[in-house]
């Protein structure tokens, strides 16, 4: 599919960051598998790829609610999962319907990333892919009180490119981020459509 955004339409473009500019999904059901292999806990594919997009302490929520107790403290996980997520950016793949889009308009109107994702992981994940450099701005969900589907990550990352939400496009892939992105008053791209 051809995908057009007209100038003039919007001031500012705001992107997700796992399943929207990069697949990550392999990587981060590798180390989250690996971080939990001493709880006996063994979360597929299948099963992650219905929690994308949220962020890690509620992926933890679910592995509980779902699969069972985790038994052990949950920064450990949390610690070992990013240290294993590391080990893994080998199986990163940029999705370039996404990125070309943010390749065509950089330096052309303000861009940020705003992921649901810790900090360390997502710059890891850009940089890995070479698109780091195109953003202004990386907004991460320790930068903000509450993850999507609340609207705080789409709103800060509006803040900080200094464009009003409503001249913002998001890019999501995910029904959470997709209900943050309407919540903060952005129009919102449902990125796979754009593959």
């Amino acid at each position: 599919m051809d995908f057009v955004l007209e100038p003039g339409t919007f001031q500012g473009l705001i992107f997700d960051c796992d399943g929207t500019l990069v697949e990550t999904l392999p990587a981060h059901v590798a180390a989250l598998q690996a971080a939990l292999a001493r709880t006996g806990l063994k979360p597929t594919t299948e099963w992650a790829r219905t929690k994308y997009g949220q962020s890690p302490p509620t992926v933890l929520d679910a592995v509980e609610r779902e699969l069972g107790p985790i038994g052990m403290p949950r920064a450990d996980v949390l610690k070992d999962w990013g240290a294993k997520y590391g080990e893994n950016l080998n199986r990163l793949e940029e999705i370039t319907a996404i990125s070309a889009i943010a390749r065509a308009w950089r330096g052309k109107v303000p861009m940020a990333v705003a992921s649901n994702g810790v900090r360390s992981s997502v710059l890891a994940t850009l940089q890995a892919v070479g698109l780091l450099d195109l953003f202004d701005h990386v907004v991460s969900v320790e930068d903000v009180r509450r993850g999507k589907p609340e609207p705080d990550l789409f709103l800060e990352a509006a803040r900080r490119i200094g464009v009003a939400p409503e001249a913002c496009v998001v890019f999501e892939d995910s029904e959470e981020g997709m209900e943050a992105g309407r919540r903060a008053g952005m129009r919102v791209v449902y990125a796979p459509d754009i593959r």
